[in-house]
């Protein structure tokens, strides 16, 4: 059985206009938009999306992301559940199988503050949706729950420590707490569960800072043009 450490965040709507995801947040006036996290890093790497898009062919492209979105979300589901200790839904044979994989990783999973909880911060303008807050192998952490065909190579994951970063700063400037970590659970079809910890939250702090830098730039220059 998981313990659970009630921290009370807010629940918050969103919708997507024009391809980006916003989140309604409150703030002195009443309620604002804030952009999502998720939003921003897709934008960040668009140019490698897109490259990538060109070189399998749209029709490739869209079979593998349903796919992808598929499973990764019947693997939220189950590991939701799961850390919820709940009874598990049916799902399809992989993302089942990519779960049963990674419960010796999800084991190690204790004291959870959050689960699937919206979270924002106004003063970097930024929203999002956190997978897990919890005690990682008795550390406090933002963890990040991935499914891919096999583990991806450390350097091709800094977007997703970005959002691990958005998330603790978020959660610190509404509830005063600090997580110790940053920890990406990735579980893949070639029978690997890779986990990668990361302690240097000021490196990715930063890294978020110029993300959301870049982005706002380029929204204010699509502005400039209407």
């Amino acid at each position: 059985m998981f313990n659970h450490v009630d921290v009370n965040l807010p629940v918050l709507d969103r919708e997507t206009i024009d391809g980006v995801r916003y989140y309604d947040v409150p703030d002195v006036e009443g309620y604002t938009k804030l952009v999502s996290i998720t939003s921003v890093t897709s934008w960040i790497n668009r140019e490698i999306f897109r490259a990538w898009r060109a070189r399998v062919g749209n029709e490739e492209a869209d079979k593998v992301t349903k796919a992808a979105t598929s499973r990764g979300t019947d693997m939220h589901t189950l590991t939701e559940h799961y850390l919820k200790n709940e009874d598990l839904p049916m799902v399809k044979p992989l993302p089942e199988i990519l779960f049963k994989q990674s419960k010796p990783q999800l084991n190690l999973i204790d004291n959870i503050h959050a689960l699937e909880k919206s979270m924002y911060s106004l003063q970097l303008g930024i929203a999002g949706t956190v997978d897990c807050i919890a005690e990682y192998d008795g550390e406090l952490a933002i963890i990040d729950f991935k499914t891919s065909k096999k583990p991806k190579p450390r350097k091709w994951i800094d977007h997703y420590f970005v959002q691990c970063a958005a998330y603790a700063c978020m959660l610190f400037e509404l509830k005063d707490i600090a997580v110790k970590k940053f920890v990406i659970i990735m579980s893949c079809e070639n029978g690997e569960v890779k986990v990668y910890e990361e302690y240097n939250k000021a490196k990715y702090i930063k890294l978020l800072s110029e993300y959301i830098r870049e982005f706002v730039n380029f929204k204010l220059q699509e502005y400039d043009k209407t």
